[in-house]
């Protein structure tokens, strides 16, 4: 009976002996399991990591999904500098900046500071940007605003005065057009009958041209740049090209000009052989400088005064230079009236007497 209860003792305690061993052996398989699951995680984390960064140079080495793959080389590289000198007024600096928005080609700089000695200045800037061309707009006195268009280094350059600026949040016109896209240069039949303009033409299709394909131009033409002379003066417009609906969508209707903006005008003043130097070639013999056409005015308000004397006194000469003689038969009845006037008054004494 000892014997079998010492047996179940020792049956118990072997047992008891193989469940703890067991317990400890599934513990550490259980940490080494949980182990090698973070290692695994971590190393699928990493993984995903460099899968990410791989994918994001491939993508920033493709070209934007809305840019349309290109089928031609940049081969005319013209490049406008567009900027002003110190001084500009609000509106003239929104002109400019609606023109640097419809040039893609354009690139931009700082105002400058000197007004003397533009040759040497703006060709410098022209030749660190890379440029080209460049239209400067000059400011003075802060209300007259000057234009200069010019072939950098060598020429030609022509000088305008800017008039009637309208800019594009000013006018708040209905036309619109896609942001980098070509514009077709449009010019007057004028332009070819006198050298000057032709010359002008040219230049302006070099400069305001957007050349085919360069890098931020789009590859759509919808806008048209307008050039028209009157009065000797050249008049810009800007214009999008709208196609009327139609019932039938396979068909397009016929296109229609709707303007965008901006309006001004080109007073030309001189055409010079160099950039922003040279010799003349144009000197436009019409052209009035603004403050000779303020100190017009004034002048006729100054003599304004001295006008409306001369005038009253040159009517007063003439009232006295026109009085009528005093005719001779004035006086007959007069005479007579009085006559009878006195031949009353002595019979009236006589009554009064008696």
């Amino acid at each position: 009976m000892l014997k079998r209860k010492r047996q179940q003792k020792e049956a118990v305690a072997f047992d008891n002996f193989g469940a703890s061993s067991s317990s400890e052996s599934s513990d550490d398989e259980q940490a080494e399991l949980v182990k090698a699951g973070r290692e695994a995680a971590r190393r699928a984390r990493q993984e995903a990591k460099k899968q990410k960064q791989a994918h994001q140079k491939r993508e920033a080495a493709l070209p934007h999904p809305n840019d349309r793959p290109r089928k031609t080389v940049y081969k005319n590289k013209q490049r406008t500098l567009v900027f002003s000198t110190r001084g500009i007024s609000g509106r003239d600096r929104h002109l400019m900046e609606d023109l640097r928005d419809l040039m893609p080609h354009a690139k931009k700089d700082s105002k400058l500071d000197t007004k003397t000695g533009l040759n040497q200045a703006v060709n410098e800037l022209c030749e660190m940007k890379n440029c080209n061309n460049c239209v400067l707009f000059e400011a003075r006195k802060r209300k007259d605003l000057y234009m200069w268009v010019s072939r950098t280094p060598n020429g030609p350059s022509a000088k305008f005065h800017v008039q009637n600026v309208h800019t594009m949040a000013e006018l708040k016109l209905t036309g619109n057009c896609l942001k980098g896209s070509r514009p077709v240069c449009v010019f007057d039949k004028s332009f070819d009958a006198h050298p000057q303009f032709a010359l002008l033409k040219e230049m302006f299709i070099q400069v305001f041209g957007s050349p085919r394909g360069h890098p931020k131009t789009k590859p759509f033409v919808d806008h048209v740049f307008s050039w028209f002379i009157a009065d000797n003066r050249i008049w810009f417009r800007n214009y999008q090209i709208v196609y009327d609906g139609e019932k039938n969508p396979k068909k397009k209707g016929d296109p229609v000009l709707v303007e965008v903006g901006p309006r001004f005008v080109l007073n030309p003043i001189k055409i010079f052989d160099g950039s922003f130097s040279g010799s003349v070639l144009f000197d436009n013999p019409d052209y009035v400088s603004p403050n000779q056409a303020r100190r017009n005015v004034m002048l006729t308000k100054q003599d304004r005064y001295t006008n409306t004397r001369a005038q009253k006194e040159a009517m007063n000469d003439k009232i006295l230079a026109n009085i009528l003689p005093k005719p001779e038969l004035e006086d007959v009845f007069n005479t007579a009236v009085a006559s009878d006037y006195e031949s009353e008054e002595s019979e009236d004494d006589d009554e009064d007497d008696e």
